[in-house]
């Protein structure tokens, strides 16, 4: 067997294996602050009307199909073979930037399945723990503009990701990686690489953590700068935080933390981000404070409605990335999943994978195709909304317009279940003498109250994963 083929099983073994483990690692917090600031009010008030959102991975770990960044990460939930020392396996993981050489790059196709799905805004992944900038940084080589596709004229990813969106009247969000494993400053090479934080004393060594924190400073201020207009920063890499930070919550997450402080800094770092983007929305996820504006659970919706800013990332299939023969969620799943969180006060942000090529798998544009011709003819129940006291009743979940003058109920249609000639739900009564509305058609259904329960009589309908209705409460 040749060494190519080798450490792409190699590469797959860890990627199935990781896949399974890292499933609702981060959940919402428990404490939300309120921003202060008038312009980040309006914008987060702008991005709560938004309700659906695409969330990109794509780095070097879609040239092997793998996990994005953790299958270097030495911690004891993570499997290599044992046959390839980790010091040749991370070689080979950095190794696939001078492979990674997307000629077919096209944001243009990314953001029309986006914009075909009903989504209205974006998060890129600028740069993943691994430390692959895909952006033209000038703080470090290690990036796509530096590689072979370093002559493409679009070579500078991120902005025409940002600009392909951006035309298509997205909101913009930049992710970033507060860690940065490829980076001398946090990994450093004197050192083994123990697990997911910096690996050396950082009082012993100020200085060399000094760098980091301008490293990452001055690598935010240029996609702060550098690319037009953005709406979101939103920060991955929870455990580099003040120690002061680390309470018992984020103690029973799991993630091993470290004896001294990994502070980089985040006013400064705020107080230029918003100097340059005025409004500029702060998700500094699980670092409950000022810049958490909004809060990301992973993977999982919460229990309960929150009164509170926050979205549910998840996959659309089983990776955040492109991984081959990825499996991918019905379309009916990821429609229950946009409505309950839409009803709990969420927004759903929806993970896809580009391939190596620079091209979505025709599996995920199809699948964002489907899930549009729902939002296309319902979405008045899911966009510009805001929660209702009285929110989900059996299969029915309820929404309602930001004056409160109109409600919406949304039915989801089990996979295995015909559409009903008739719905129930309890409290969410219809003023007396109104109309409720199906919103797919736009027609009137009749109704009726009997004590606090109304009943719908619908007609016969084709299948659809959910019957949203619009009507007037009482």
């Amino acid at each position: 067997m040749n060494k190519k083929l080798f450490l792409v099983l190699v590469f797959s073994f860890c990627a199935n294996f990781l896949y399974a483990q890292r499933n609702d690692i981060v959940k919402e917090s428990t404490t939300y602050e309120w921003p202060k600031d008038p312009l980040v009010k309006e914008k987060l008030d702008n991005w709560q009307d938004k309700k659906f959102g695409m969330i990109i991975h794509w780095g070097l770990y879609a040239v092997p199909g793998i996990i994005e960044s953790w299958s270097i990460c030495s911690e004891d939930w993570i499997e290599r073979d044992t046959t390839i020392s980790y010091e040749d396996y991370k070689k080979a993981y950095w190794d696939y930037s001078k492979q990674f050489n997307p000629t077919k790059f096209n944001p243009e196709q990314w953001s029309a399945a986006g914009k075909a799905a009903g989504m209205k805004y974006l998060v890129f992944t600028t740069k993943h723990h691994d430390g692959f900038a895909m952006f033209d940084t000038k703080q470090s080589d290690f990036s796509i503009a530096k590689g072979p596709f370093a002559n493409n004229p679009k070579a500078d990813v991120a902005k025409y990701v940002f600009d392909a969106f951006r035309k298509d009247g997205f909101m913009i969000g930049a992710y970033f990686s507060k860690p940065d494993w490829h980076s001398q400053y946090y990994w450093w090479q004197k050192y083994a690489t123990a697990d997911r934080n910096n690996n050396y004393d950082i009082n012993k060594y100020p200085w060399r953590w000094n760098m980091f924190k301008k490293f990452t400073y001055n690598q935010i201020s240029e996609l702060m700068n550098n690319y037009g207009s953005i709406d979101i920063l939103w920060l991955d890499g929870g455990w580099v935080r003040p120690l002061e930070t680390v309470n018992e919550e984020v103690l029973s997450w799991g993630a091993p933390i470290p004896k001294w402080s990994q502070d980089i800094d985040m006013p400064k770092i705020a107080t230029m981000a918003r100097n340059a983007q005025p409004g500029l929305l702060m998700v500094d996820r699980t670092v409950h404070g000022p810049y958490e504006n909004y809060q990301t659970p992973e993977q999982k919706i919460p229990d309960t409605q929150l009164d509170h800013p926050w979205e549910s990332c998840m996959t659309l299939g089983g990776a955040w990335g492109f991984v081959p023969n990825d499996q991918y969620k019905p379309t009916g799943e990821v429609i229950h999943k946009l409505v309950e969180i839409v009803a709990k006060g969420g927004s759903l942000l929806l993970g896809i994978g580009p391939k190596p090529d620079g091209t979505l798998p025709e599996e995920v544009t199809q699948k964002l195709s489907e899930i549009g011709k729902w939002t296309s003819k319902n979405g008045q129940a899911v966009y510009n909304t805001r929660i209702t006291k009285n929110y989900h009743d059996g299969q029915t979940w309820f929404t309602q317009s930001k004056d409160a003058k109109k409600r919406f109920a949304i039915y989801c249609v089990k996979a295995d279940e015909a559409v009903p000639s008739v719905i129930k739900w309890h409290n969410n009564t219809p003023k007396k003498g109104t109309d409720i509305f199906l919103l797919s058609t736009g027609k009137k259904v009749k109704w009726q109250n009997v004590g606090n329960e109304t009943i719908l009589s619908l007609p016969k309908l084709e299948k659809s994963a959910a019957l949203a209705f619009e009507f007037i409460p009482q």
